[in-house]
């Protein structure tokens, strides 16, 4: 006769009285087996997460899957992640290193429509379907880490020595990223008020 195994109960957040309610309880819960809680985990970063991604490789399409395939690794190499660090700066890491593995596989990249968030640095309406091709056209040129940094930067506020430890660069290397990045784009879309 088979022994039942009780499943593990479900996962539910801490109440605020208790004092567990940080992402640190969070992820220790994921790291003892909680589905749930890593669920918790994807939630509260999954936008970011794409964000990064999708500055990384442009296309929708891809970022989905790059962003799917940081989830999984970061479930898989749950075990390895120490608390004391910040999750997220992990996290981002194996998203980033996803990000650039499925650009590497692929090779070619197709652009899509710029998300909404990324600034426009004209916004007179007769320009703005112009350059949105534009920098469109523009980024794809750049390098996939060169539009990480440029985006991480300039749209999500990251610090270079955050954009250097997501990515696994130094701090230098993303400040000349950026650098080298701003200046492609300036080349690039330096015609752009001449030609209209």
């Amino acid at each position: 006769m088979l022994a039942t195994i009780a499943p593990f109960p479900p996962y539910t957040m801490p109440s605020p009285a208790e004092g567990m309610t940080t992402e640190r309880a969070i992820v220790v819960a994921a790291q003892r087996g909680s589905d749930d809680a890593f669920s918790a985990l994807v939630r509260i970063h999954q936008r970011r997460a794409y964000a990064i991604v999708r500055a990384i490789v442009l296309s929708h399409e891809d970022a989905e899957d790059a962003v799917q395939e940081g989830f999984l690794h970061a479930h898989r190499a749950l075990d390895r992640f120490r608390p004391d660090q910040p999750f997220g700066a992990w996290l981002y890491r194996i998203m980033a290193n996803a990000a650039l593995d499925l650009v590497r596989r692929r090779k070619v990249r197709v652009a899509e429509e710029l998300p909404e968030s990324i600034p426009m640095p004209f916004r007179d309406p007769a320009e703005s379907g112009e350059l949105r091709q534009r920098l469109q056209e523009a980024l794809t040129h750049l390098t996939a880490r060169q539009r990480a940094v440029i985006v991480m930067h300039d749209v999500e506020g990251y610090t270079h020595g955050e954009i250097g430890r997501t990515l696994g660069i130094p701090e230098g290397t993303a400040r000349s990223d950026l650098h080298h990045a701003r200046a492609a784009l300036r080349k690039l879309l330096q015609n752009l008020r001449s030609s209209s």
